[in-house]
């Protein structure tokens, strides 16, 4: 008889079980990349810089090994108190894990990886995702693999990857199997993350709001899930949208409240498809003036380093 615990874990073939950390410069690619590799949409996407602020996971597994991909804020430089606690959450993502996937978009510039490298200390291993290859002509992507080949006795491995048309993804899925360690499953198998429910739907508002208001606003902005009332059929979401000033509030409402119903409807489809259930979200706007440099208020809301 072959002897398994209850999460898996295998003495025969031997279960592999890790935390990835995705890491990479501002709107890399590394929410649509867990996404991707997930299945689902769980962590927030824009096609804006510095939208992903803090440390979400999504649980893959493939064949015998679970993986634990963890989405992480861009490295940038500090800024902001919020912007120090989303660099905070980049380097302590790369110093737990068991291996980093670097995500370096084929048109990027190489001092971006050079700047990682300085920034792992801890020396994790790390792989190379050399991503958007579907946008670059075959001469331009060799040479960019030659620039990164310079480096190879610093990587694991270098994959390219166009992560729309999930080219490469196997390849990822196999590389990180190889170099996880054996272990347990660290998760039930079934789950698809271990993140709270009003963390995830937060992020649907955030991206309704980056997707939906221009300019500084979304920086500016953030979300808290006042109440979640769950039925079988309907689910009953209660969120506050802050904002920093007075004049932002007319905008984020909109002429006859239709921006702040846009946000809502692009929020609920995304619950709803998560869920497979019908939701009922209902939005308010406060402001509270200079809360992104309010250390208090902000560890009060969560970003606690």
């Amino acid at each position: 008889m072959i002897e398994t615990n209850s999460l898996g874990f295998n003495k025969e073939t031997g279960s592999k079980a890790g935390f990835v950390s995705l890491i990479g410069r501002p709107n890399a690619g590394k929410s649509t990349l867990m996404n991707s590799l997930l299945g689902e949409n769980i962590a927030m996407v824009s096609q804006k810089a510095n939208a992903t602020r803090k440390r979400s996971n999504a649980i893959v597994m493939h064949e015998n090994t679970q993986i634990i991909f963890v989405d992480t804020p861009g490295l940038h430089e500090r800024e902001k108190v919020l912007n120090q606690f989303m660099l905070d959450e980049a380097l302590k993502a790369m110093g737990d894990c068991d291996l980093i996937v670097y995500l370096a978009p084929v048109t990027d510039n190489i001092e971006n990886y050079e700047k990682f490298l300085k920034l792992n200390n801890s020396k994790i291993k790390h792989i190379i995702v050399l991503s958007k290859i579907d946008q670059v002509s075959q001469d331009k992507l060799f040479k960019k693999i030659a620039q990164y080949n310079k480096f190879s006795d610093l990587f694991e491995a270098l994959i390219p990857m166009a992560v729309p048309k999930k080219v490469g993804h196997k390849d990822l899925l196999n590389t990180i199997s190889k170099l996880l360690p054996l272990s347990p499953f660290l998760y039930d198998p079934d789950d698809l993350t271990s993140e709270l429910v009003r963390d995830i739907y937060a992020g649907f508002i955030r991206e309704g709001i980056f997707a939906n208001v221009s300019d500084e606003i979304p920086y500016e902005s953030d979300v808290l899930i006042e109440k979640i009332e769950e039925d079988k059929r309907l689910d009953k979401i209660f969120a506050t949208i802050i904002i920093e000033k007075d004049s932002q509030k007319g905008i984020m409402i909109g002429k006859g409240g239709e921006t702040i119903k846009r946000i809502g409807k692009y929020a609920r489809e995304k619950i709803e498809a998560l869920s497979g259930k019908k939701a009922f979200l209902e939005l308010e706007v406060s402001v509270k003036k200079g809360w992104s440099k309010d250390k208090s208020f902000l560890e009060e809301i969560g970003y606690k380093s």
